[in-house]
């Protein structure tokens, strides 16, 4: 048995007290999976390690990594204006957009709903500026139409097939906007003010797409031996696959708001910087390893990579805002951490 008997306990604990209704929990090194297993049931349909669930904010980093391997090849730098792609945007704007404040939160375009009825396109157009770009850090879905927008006139390309490609490259076959894929129900979500139906017409390059936990976990692999790389190029993770360069990995931990005003849900005192589409974790007091990267979404989804330790973990689940209902994730973090051997 592997140490992390713990943080296993931990996720049928949250079931077996009715804080989830499900969870599918997983853990991974840069070799592949070392720990996949699933709780509980939604209604009748009994949780299983292969299903689909919508990752919501999750989202966010994967669709940056299709703009960071755009960068790669030359079709965008972090500088490039939203612009570029989309000359009507900010036209009573002084300042300049650009995909490094789309990336780390502080682009300050006003935030609609994320059901926003007005849809992708009018909601970044037709926005106010909440602040100047750069200058406040304010965590924000709709500027994820902003890199959709980059994105795809950089390549010339959808981004579902930048997204493909990535998906290709990691081996993530369950990863998808189509809700057909018939992921796990959301509870409690009207009860939160979202209209989740609205939601899942949108495609939302913020909080849309589906996938499974292993589909995260290889990615987590491919970017534990991305970042292991070093300059000659990149390493490869489970099955040989690399996503991105060494150099990406670093470029994406490099704290973009360090300094700056920090405004709700993500204030000062959670102990976090933004990257390049990633939240850096680097000063959570709750936290025993604060070497850590990922994200997490609003139905309770989780997934982490934690460079120096050399593993990742993934938590599916699928209620709204689990953590009104006593869920505290840095428990479970700090189990994988503590679950982890310790090496060299």
């Amino acid at each position: 048995m592997s140490g992390y008997g713990h943080s296993l306990s931990w996720a049928r604990r949250q079931v077996d007290e009715g804080i989830l209704p499900t969870a599918v929990l997983g853990i991974a090194d840069a070799n592949g999976v070392l720990e996949l297993e699933a709780f509980g049931a939604s209604g009748s349909r009994v949780a299983g390690t292969g299903d689909h669930y919508p990752l919501f904010s999750i989202t966010k980093p994967i669709v940056a990594l299709t703009a960071l391997r755009a960068v790669e090849r030359g079709l965008l730098t972090p500088e490039t204006p939203l612009q570029d792609a989309r000359p009507a945007f900010g036209a009573d704007r002084s300042d300049t957009v650009r995909l490094r404040h789309l990336l780390s939160h502080t682009s300050g375009i006003a935030e609609p709903p994320l059901h926003t009825p007005l849809g992708l396109e009018a909601s970044l157009l037709g926005a106010d500026a909440d602040f100047a770009a750069g200058t406040v850090s304010r965590y924000s879905s709709i500027a994820f139409a902003g890199v959709q927008a980059l994105v795809e006139h950089a390549t010339g390309e959808s981004l579902q097939h930048e997204l493909d490609a990535l998906a290709a490259d990691a081996g993530m076959p369950g990863l998808t906007f189509d809700a057909g894929c018939d992921p796990h129900p959301v509870f409690d979500a009207a009860e939160q003010g979202l209209d989740y139906q609205a939601l899942q017409r949108l495609a939302h390059p913020g909080a849309g797409l589906y996938a499974t936990a292993e589909d995260l976990l290889v990615l987590g692999s491919a970017l534990l031996a991305d970042g292991a790389g070093g300059a000659a190029g990149g390493g490869a993770g489970a099955g040989g696959r690399r996503v991105v360069h060494s150099s990406t990995v670093d470029a994406m931990l490099r704290p973009q708001t360090t300094g700056l005003p920090r405004l709700a849900p993500y204030p000062a005192e959670r102990g976090q910087d933004w990257g390049l589409g990633w939240n850096l974790r680097f000063a959570a007091p709750g936290l025993l390893e604060q070497r850590t990267y990922g994200h997490g979404g609003w139905a309770g989804t989780e997934f982490w990579i934690y460079p120096e330790l050399g593993v990742s973990f993934v938590l599916l689940t699928n209620i709204a805002s689990p953590s009104r209902l006593g869920l505290d994730i840095d428990r479970l973090h700090n189990a994988v951490a503590a679950g982890t051997p310790v090496t060299g």
